[in-house]
């Protein structure tokens, strides 16, 4: 049953993606929206927004649904996972081994957590006050800032200093030292032996790849492992790429309050409403690395539930514990400033040079037509935009929302999730979205550092603790990449489809 489940899906895949793909060309004219589409630091020519846009939509919460919940949408949502399921089934390395047990419990997981946190009441509170612990620290980190920042004379950190490096990055900072702290205490150990042991038990996965990727949930992919480093030497190949995968599908906590500041704003309502979602993502993407691993790289000998994490402490005391979390956060800081610097610059001249050959050849004009002047020229995110956007169809995204949605998931694999969360940010803040439920499958989709500068840092990072684990990392660099992204379109479709 297997196989022709397979092939029918991607059938019916193709037929509506080439069917898609030709409607939002020859159709484009239908769109009522337009946008500025380049981000307008990193490309050469400028667009305005028209005036009937100009009304204060950027609040998502005031936004209106052009939508409302119907079969179609869940219809949608469905074709989306099958679809998702198809691909990592096309890509597995033995078929006949899945576990479609598993591959369930996951999905049914998945589902139960995104129905909690839309619909149901406790489970919407316990996210919120995860969400306001998270929401403090980037209050605790601003008095911090201020204190570094601030004006003699004003008491305050002066307009010219509200910039990127001084209200993002020390966010980072901060949030490394705490962590750091509370996995000195062993706070993080507990909750994270916690998750683990359901996802043992539910999921029929070893200890030490539950172990890494619940940890996941709250520290970075290089950091995880460093928990089950014992274990890294013995895992199979299973295990391995579950390990990577589970660092491509979360988000690390320090990172996720900066995106919270990103998205959020200065609003305390949004605030908390894209730290719920952005936790959500990261708890969600969990059992979606595992749904899509399991497939992939079927597990097919026997496991070691065995749970102990290792006794290794990152400092001799308290004080000497937030040091060392404060220099990894420098590190961390000063690496993302210089890799956006630097990916931004490269869309730059990417467009420079692309946007001149499409003026060259006459092609900025067609573009700007068939798109309906969403874009007008031959830019980097054109192409990306339109080269996924059968896929953002696919997992439901509205249709006039396809290309934004497609753009910001090409630059999150080419580049960074960083990247993608900045765009995401300033097309919300352009008020671009027709429909407000892609500002939120965009949050979910983007979750996760699967890009292919992860596998470099896999690779050296988890190599260094296990080197003869090194050429198996190697040959599922690629692999882990396309299991981490379609783990978080999963719970994008998922979260989709619940919304109507």
């Amino acid at each position: 049953m297997i196989k022709p489940l397979a092939f029918y899906t991607l059938l019916i895949t193709a037929v509506l993606t080439f069917g898609l793909s030709e409607q939002v060309f020859a159709q484009s004219d239908t769109i009522q929206t337009t946008i500025e589409t380049v981000v307008e630091s990193t490309a050469p020519s400028t667009q305005s927004l028209p005036d009937e846009t100009s009304q204060s939509t950027s609040n998502i919460l005031d936004m209106q649904r052009s939508e409302g919940f119907s079969l179609t949408t869940i219809l949608r949502g469905l074709l989306g996972m099958l679809s998702l399921i198809a691909i990592a089934f096309i890509f597995s390395s033995n078929r006949r081994a899945i576990d479609w047990k598993v591959i369930g419990t996951g999905l049914v997981i998945q589902l139960l957590l995104a129905v909690g946190v839309l619909y149901v009441p406790w489970i919407q509170y316990f996210f919120e006050a995860v969400g306001k612990l998270f929401v403090l620290v980037l209050d605790f980190t601003k008095a911090g800032t201020e204190f570094l920042f601030s004006s003699f004379a004003s008491n305050s950190i002066e307009s010219a200093m509200q910039n990127f490096a001084v209200q993002i990055l020390p966010t980072i900072i901060f949030f490394s030292a705490l962590t750091s702290l509370m996995f000195y205490l062993g706070i993080i150990q507990k909750i994270v032996k916690a998750m683990a042991w359901a996802m043992t038990r539910l999921m029929k996965l070893s200890g030490a790849e539950s172990l890494s990727v619940a940890g996941n949930i709250f520290l970075g992919q290089t950091e995880s492992p460093l928990m089950i480093k014992a274990y890294l030497p013995k895992m199979n190949k299973s295990e391995i790429l579950l390990v990577m995968m589970g660092g491509m599908a979360t988000l690390a906590g320090g990172v996720l309050a900066v995106y919270i500041s990103f998205l959020g704003g200065e609003d305390p309502v949004q605030r908390l409403l894209f730290a719920k979602h952005l936790l959500t993502a990261s708890v969600m993407a969990a059992p979606g690395a595992i749904v899509i691993a399991k497939i992939l790289v079927p597990q097919t000998e026997a496991i070691d539930k065995t749970m102990e994490i290792s006794k290794d402490q990152i400092g001799s005391n308290v004080l000497d514990a937030i040091s060392n979390g404060t220099t990894e956060g420098l590190k961390l800081a000063v690496n993302v400033a210089a890799m956006l610097l630097v990916f931004i610059a490269f869309i730059a001249m990417f467009n420079y040079i692309s946007i001149w050959i499409g003026d060259l050849i006459g092609l900025n004009d067609s573009i700007a037509a068939i798109t309906d002047g969403r874009y007008s020229e031959l830019s980097l995110q054109f192409m990306l935009g339109y080269i996924f956007s059968p896929i953002m169809w696919l997992i439901g995204v509205n249709v006039q929302d396809i290309t934004y949605l497609g753009r910001l998931l090409g630059e999150k694999i080419i580049m960074t999730e960083f990247i993608g969360y900045v765009s995401l940010s300033e097309l919300k803040a352009a008020q671009v979205f027709t429909d407000p439920k892609s500002v939120i499958m965009a949050t979910y989709m983007l979750c996760g550092f699967a890009n292919f500068a992860s596998i470099g840092i896999q690779i050296g990072g988890i190599g260094s603790l296990a080197p003869n684990q090194r050429i198996t990392l190697s040959k599922y660099g690629l692999k882990a990449l396309l299991g981490g992204t379609l783990a978080s379109l999963m719970s994008a479709t998922i979260v989709g489809m619940l919304l109507g």
